[in-house]
């Protein structure tokens, strides 16, 4: 099978999205699959990788949002994926790659959108209050997921709380998790003397690894840490990450016992310092997995996420598919939002965010640990790339049983069917 991965906002400081192109990319090669990956870059540039081949699009910077690249030259992407001839198509982009959900169905390729944030939800965080209060943001969402949903075969998401948005527009939705490298992401990368670097033996380290972006909402677990020190509770947050509002942010924290560390650059080092914390404070309200709090509960680390978000699917006992097919989920079903021993929820406040830190703090380390391991251990990458070629799988088989009644596609060329 031939599979071509194509997004925006890939970079070298981006997260999950980095993260989870490479790895559906490794495990396809596995497999014995082709795998494209086409990005923006400073520059066009073609090279292997570990995890497939890549493709940059030389790309301008998207203003104010903290250095990520958008194509513009989505002719070129078409161009490069003709050369490619793909299989299947997976887009991660609701903004300028969305059209080529149109370029795939012309061409009878089975196309996969992955949601990985809500419209709503980027909207609402990125206007100003009065205007949020004047525009039908929920009416203005809904008309952009009905255009994907018009250009892409599959609709693809991470969890209930992503798919909701389109349920409400009745677009039914794959639902396929993302997953951790349980080797990369373990209680053994602890480091006692990485902890010595950042928090005295007295303090609770706390990480936050996020982007310092208006819909990460980093103030929430600054506001947290003044409500502890004000407590008397002894911690030290490190925020890991970078981003528009770094500058802002820095202010807000002047005086409290946080440390920024920025991008932190090497997957091992991330590692450990995930290891290494006490808590990982994931205050985001639109996330629709949130990557790095996986990563942290297989370090051993339980994690505070935002009651708003996915996060309570991914750290309490979200749904699993077991035999590797997709599963159509129902956000009426949705999990209730009640976490079990790996974390704790939080409402989106300072005060309810500082509350669930100490009640993580004041549990047996030991129990919180294995819980936090234990409940990463159902999520493996292996997963989800098994889920995404069933997936796959199963479009090419709907594809092959149409009428070849479509004029774009190469003359002569029949349904490849995947490598086994």
């Amino acid at each position: 099978m031939r599979i071509a991965h194509v997004a925006n906002f890939y970079g070298p400081t981006s997260g999950g999205l980095r993260t989870a192109m490479h790895e559906l990319g490794r495990g396809y090669l596995e497999r014995g699959h082709d795998y494209l990956m086409v990005v923006p870059g400073p520059h066009d540039a073609d090279e292997e990788t570990e995890f497939g081949r890549r493709v940059s699009v030389a790309s301008p910077v998207l203003p104010l949002s903290g250095g990520y690249r958008v194509i513009s030259r989505v002719s070129q992407v078409r161009e490069i994926l003709t050369g490619f001839d793909p299989d299947v198509l997976e887009v991660s982009d609701r903004t300028t790659l969305r059209g080529l959900g149109t370029w795939a169905a012309r061409r009878d390729v089975p196309s996969a959108f992955f949601a990985h944030e809500r419209a709503d939800g980027a909207l609402g965080s990125h206007l100003p209050a009065w205007t949020r209060r004047l525009l039908p943001v929920t009416r203005i969402a809904d008309a952009h997921n009905r255009g994907t949903a018009k250009r892409f075969a599959t609709i693809v998401c991470t969890t209930a709380y992503a798919a909701e948005e389109f349920e409400r527009i009745g677009r039914e939705v794959a639902h396929v998790p993302l997953g951790v490298d349980l080797e990369r992401f373990h209680p053994s990368r602890r480091d006692v003397a990485l902890r010595a670097e950042y928090a005295d033996p007295t303090e609770a380290l706390l990480l936050m690894a996020s982007r310092l972006s208006a819909e990460k909402r980093p103030d929430l677990a600054i506001g947290a840490v003044r409500i502890l020190v004000e407590r008397g509770r002894r911690v030290r947050l490190v925020s890991a990450g970078t981003g528009a509002l770094e500058a802002a942010v820095r202010a807000d924290a002047a005086g409290l016992p946080v440390d920024f560390l920025g991008f932190v650059k090497g997957r091992s080092r991330f590692a450990r310092l995930l290891a290494t914390a006490d808590a990982v404070v994931a205050p985001g309200p639109i996330e629709t997995f949130g990557l790095a709090a996986l990563e942290a509960l297989a370090s051993g680390t339980p994690a505070v996420v935002n009651a708003a978000s996915a996060l309570p699917e991914v750290v309490g006992d979200a749904r699993h598919v077991a035999d590797g097919t997709p599963a159509v989920v129902n956000a009426a079903s949705a999990l209730p939002e009640v976490v079990g021993d790996a974390g704790h929820v939080a409402d989106g406040t300072p005060v309810a965010f500082a509350d669930a830190i100490e009640r993580v703090l004041d549990r047996d380390e030991e129990s919180r640990r294995a819980a936090a391991r234990a409940r990463a251990e159902t999520m493996p990458w292996s997963a989800t790339v098994d889920s995404m070629l069933a997936l796959h799988t199963r479009a090419l088989e709907q594809t092959a049983d149409r009428p070849a009644a479509n004029l774009h596609r190469r003359p002569g060329r029949e349904q490849t069917r995947p490598r086994r």
